[in-house]
């Protein structure tokens, strides 16, 4: 069974409600979408025979019209011709293709009314069905958007690993400096018991803006899982 079973619920569907209830939105609009088209292609294809037939009944209408006159012209031939009997007979007719006539005729005013009716309807899931792939439109954007976004936060995250890392190289760098820098200096300057000194302060320097560093990264990791939930 399809999404509509007849076309008033296709027309008076709430789709919103319909899309939030779905598991899959993105194929329950799909479903919809193609539900609509196949109706509306069945609606144009009954409204186009509807109308080939107004045109048939429309002519019938007109040689009916004609066939009473002439039986009307015959009748009053006779008269003239003082030929009752062929005067009744004539009228007879008249009044048989008149009868045919007002048949005729209703019918056309209900197949009029039948096609009227289904322009309306064609026009009202036209309306629908623009509406439905508007919905689809925003639906895709918002995957869309959603992806990119989701990209945004993976690069940022290596960026950031990118970004820590380096810090740690620089640092290392950095004590690796100091450390022969005080080897240098201490060697041929300075006593041993002073270069020791001097060594145990630049590492509590670099201790302190290595606790630093890690401070700051965590932080920032923490902020980051929060954004993610």
């Amino acid at each position: 069974m399809g999404v509509f079973t007849r076309f008033k619920d296709i027309v008076n569907a709430n789709i919103n409600a319909m899309l939030d209830q779905a598991e899959d939105p993105e194929k329950m609009i799909n479903l919809m979408i193609r539900e609509m088209e196949d109706t509306i292609v069945e609606l144009k294809s009954t409204c186009a025979n509807s109308m080939s037939e107004e045109k048939e009944i429309e002519k019938e209408i007109t040689d009916g019209k004609a066939l009473v006159e002439r039986w009307d012209i015959r009748a009053r031939l006779a008269v003239e011709k003082q030929k009752d009997d062929l005067a009744r007979e004539a009228l007879f007719e008249k009044k048989a293709a008149s009868n045919q006539l007002e048949v005729v005729e209703e019918n056309l005013k209900q197949l009029k009314t039948l096609i009227s009716e289904s322009k309306a309807n064609i026009f009202a899931l036209e309306e629908k069905l623009e509406s439905v792939k508007q919905k689809k439109r925003i639906l895709s954007q918002r995957a869309t958007h959603a992806q990119d976004k989701k990209r945004a936060r993976e690069n940022l995250k290596k960026a950031s690993g990118i970004e820590a890392a380096s810090k740690f190289d620089e640092l290392e760098q950095r004590i690796r400096r100091m450390e022969a820098d005080a080897d240098l200096v201490f060697t041929d300057k300075k006593s041993e018991k002073e270069a020791e000194f001097y060594k145990m302060e630049k590492e509590s320097e670099i201790d302190k803006e290595l606790e630093a560093l890690k401070q700051t990264m965590n932080e920032s990791s923490k902020k980051e899982t929060t954004k993610e939930n």
